[in-house]
């Protein structure tokens, strides 16, 4: 993958960049090694207990290489493949440099796309103190990612640009595509679409975003979860402002907004994954993940006007999904897909061992 990153170079043996901002921005190739399906679930990340890690059972990154301007302008015509697409990350808050390559590591796998991986991951100190500081480190990334974003779409090698944004990076997309919009007069056609998943983002800024995005906002999908714990956090120390991620779709005037914008959004409430926060069930989800690679493989949008993400899944959505009426007050129950209760064991044991807080959030990684 080519990981793009506003972060400082770590000062520490063994971890490649800190949660410190850095100066501009700096590229590199990575390869990362997943174990094989009788080892690993779909949805799940299996840490290396210590470094380097053995990949016949763990995320293992077996290259790191440094990239020049050249080197990652070549890097799309040799990793975008025939379909020439091209798959975004933006990681949330409360995340690690290895915790966001490893997760896009198992988003890529697990969705099953062809189409290059870019990640694009911003100073975060990976702490569940550090949200203030992360915020504005959001803020502080938001035209580096506009120009990777510009960098995808001036490329020749590269038809159909998918950004995937989660939590607080959310935000930092919808910043940067907002950015881009004004520049340009709109959104390029490239840019097919935009998911934000768990997105903390202020609803009412959300709005304003999407003045200025014009007709391109159609091509949003939202995943939403009722029981989402980590926004609810989030939205107290809001001021109480509600959060996108946790809008109520059974409210006539929500679903009314949103089908009038032509945005999907889908409630993933009734899922059941492996993060005891609920904040991540669009990746640990194997059902969820692998619904949106299918829309993805297949070249339409996740929001396309046939059978969409929703139904595949048995969630409930309003928008520009047809036939979703059947899908109202659904749920779907889908299987955990995290580590065995050994590997949370030995993980616990490492964090606590290690004196470091890994992501700073014991509990998104282990689902306790």
């Amino acid at each position: 993958m080519l990981v793009a990153t506003t972060r400082a170079p770590s000062q520490v043996p063994g971890v490649v960049f800190a949660g410190d901002r850095g100066i501009g921005l700096s590229v590199e190739n990575i390869v990362v090694s997943i174990p094989p399906d009788a080892v690993r679930k779909p949805g799940a990340v299996i840490y290396p207990k210590q470094n380097p890690g053995e990949p016949s059972h763990e995320f293992v990154a077996l290259k790191i290489d440094s990239m020049d301007a050249t080197q990652s302008q070549s890097w799309y015509g040799r990793v975008a493949g025939l379909k020439k697409r091209v798959l975004l990350f933006v990681h949330g808050f409360n995340t690690t440099y290895e915790e966001a390559v490893f997760r896009f590591a198992q988003i890529s796998h697990d969705t099953g796309v062809n189409a290059a991986p870019i990640l694009f991951t911003w100073p975060s100190q990976g702490s569940i103190f550090g949200y203030l500081y992360d915020r504005e480190s959001a803020n502080y990334s938001r035209d580096s990612l506009e120009r990777i974003i510009e960098s995808a779409v001036d490329r020749p090698d590269v038809d159909e640009i998918t950004i995937l944004a989660h939590s607080m990076g959310s935000w930092l997309a919808m910043e940067a595509i907002r950015q881009m919009a004004i520049r340009r007069g709109d959104l390029p056609a490239k840019l097919r679409n935009i998911v934000l998943a768990s997105p903390d983002l202020d609803v009412d800024v959300f709005r304003e975003q999407l003045d200025e995005i014009g007709p391109a906002q159609d091509r949003i999908t939202i995943f939403t979860s009722q029981d989402d714990r980590a926004l609810l956090v989030s939205r107290r120390l809001a001021g109480g402002v509600q959060r996108l991620g946790t809008v109520d779709l059974t409210r006539p005037e929500v679903q009314a907004f949103y089908a009038a914008r032509g945005i999907d959004v889908v409630d993933l409430s009734g899922v059941q994954a492996g993060d005891g926060l609920n904040h991540t069930k669009f990746a640990e989800s194997a059902d969820v993940v692998r619904a949106i690679g299918g829309r993805l493989i297949a070249g339409d949008n996740i929001s396309d006007s046939r059978i969409g993400v929703a139904e595949t899944i048995g969630a409930t959505a309003i928008g520009t999904a047809q036939g979703v009426g059947s899908a109202i007050g659904a749920t779907a129950t889908i299987p955990s897909a995290i580590v065995d209760p050994e590997g949370r064991r030995r993980l616990r044991e490492r964090i606590e061992d290690s004196g470091r807080n890994f992501g700073g959030s014991l509990q998104t990684v282990t689902g306790r």
